[in-house]
């Protein structure tokens, strides 16, 4: 019976903090960062502000907490990096395939974090808390594309001479929020556009066979 109620109330602190982020996510898109106060986060999740300040603490968790679950696309308690497709990506023998899965699911990581992405650099040059966010996002992220470089060239996949430190920088070039926003942002691509061509161009810049594959999902 205690374990019953322990489950419950786990599972009740768990969607309290879903609401949260939920939440905050709503205003900072909405009104910025700086303009968004924790007060406000508890009134839109609908709990008291020392409930906010029990979970997170302070505003910037709560901005940390929401990339970790746009990055992943859920709450579950399972880094990037050991996620099933991240698996199937390094599973893959075949080094176009694996890229071909990899922009698929890069296309749909980008799709969900390029808008708090923004807010995030937006407040950035003023608020130092957002500029330590910011550039331990990219530190994540480049780490996490270097990973990925290494699988390629676990694969034997790599161009020649093309070393997977080399590799991961081209991914981490190619695979950011700036060249996404440019293309889909500014420049009226859809998303399946910009992940048809970045696949192309990743392919014919860092794999031994550069012809990418055609996603038909894309």
């Amino acid at each position: 019976m205690g374990e019953i109620v322990k489950g419950k109330r786990s599972e009740q602190a768990r969607a309290t903090r879903r609401r949260i982020i939920d939440g905050a996510r709503e205003l900072f898109l909405r009104q910025g960062y700086a303009a968004t106060t924790l007060d406000q986060i508890a009134a839109q999740a609908g709990v008291a502000v020392q409930t906010v300040y029990f979970h997170f603490g302070n505003k910037r968790t709560v901005v940390k907490e929401i990339m970790d679950v746009l990055a992943v696309g859920d709450d579950e308690d399972v880094p990037l990096l050991a996620r099933p497709w991240v698996e199937q990506v390094r599973d893959e023998p075949d080094g176009r395939r694996a890229l071909v899965i990899y922009m698929r699911h890069s296309r749909d990581i980008l799709a969900r974090i390029a808008p708090m992405m923004a807010i995030v650099r937006a407040a950035a040059g003023a608020d130092p808390d957002m500029a330590d966010q910011w550039q331990t996002n990219l530190q994540q992220t480049l780490t996490a594309q270097r990973a990925v470089a290494e699988g390629f060239a676990a694969k034997k996949a790599l161009r020649p001479g093309l070393s997977a430190r080399k590799a991961g920088d081209i991914i981490f070039a190619l695979v950011s929020l700036d060249t996404y926003l440019r293309l889909t942002a500014e420049c009226g691509w859809t998303p399946a556009q910009w992940q048809r061509w970045t696949t192309a161009t990743l392919a014919d810049a860092i794999l031994l066979d550069g012809r990418a594959m055609t996603d038909h999902s894309a």
